[in-house]
C-alpha cells in the first residue's frame, strides 16, 4: 500500500470509530454531562435535515473561562468513557468559545459575552425560540 493509500483508509477508521451505535445515547451523555457540570442556558438545536454536519448542535455557556474549560475537559472525559471516543476539542486554551465535536453531536460552551457576541442560536435560525428555550433549561 502507498502512503496515499493508507492516509484515507485510516482517516476512515478514525471516523467510524467516532461513530456511536445510538445518536440517541450520545446527545443523553452530552446533556447529562452538562446539566452535572451546571452549564447554564444549554439549548439543544436539532440540525437533522437542516445540515450534514451532525444532528444536534448544543450551545451553552460558563460562567467563567475556568468554567468553560472544567466541562469541557470533563465532557470529553465522559465521552471516552463511555465507548463514544475521543472528541475533538477546539478553543481549550483560551476558554472563551470551546468546541466538542462527537460526531453527531457538536457541543458549543461559551463565557457568556462571546455568546451573546456571536449569537449562534439565531444563526441557525433559532432565534427568539432559542433564547426563551435557554431561559426554561
Amino acid at each position: 500500500m502507498t502512503p496515499a493509500q493508507v492516509a484515507p483508509a485510516a482517516a476512515g477508521i478514525a471516523k467510524s470509530s467516532r461513530m456511536p451505535a445510538d445518536p440517541g445515547a450520545l446527545l443523553a451523555v452530552v446533556l447529562e454531562s452538562l446539566d452535572d457540570d451546571q452549564a447554564q442556558d444549554v439549548v439543544n438545536i436539532p440540525l437533522e435535515g437542516k445540515s450534514s454536519i451532525a444532528d444536534h448542535m448544543i450551545v451553552a455557556s460558563g460562567r467563567s473561562t475556568r468554567q468553560v474549560a472544567a466541562i469541557a475537559t470533563k465532557l470529553a472525559e465522559r465521552l471516552k468513557n463511555g465507548g463514544f471516543g475521543s472528541p475533538r476539542i477546539e478553543g481549550l486554551p483560551a476558554a472563551d468559545w470551546v468546541l466538542i465535536d462527537a460526531g453527531d453531536v457538536i457541543v458549543h460552551l461559551f463565557r457568556p459575552e462571546v455568546r451573546s457576541f456571536y449569537n449562534l442560536e439565531r444563526m441557525w435560525g433559532f432565534g427568539e425560540e432559542g433564547t426563551a428555550a435557554a431561559g426554561n433549561a
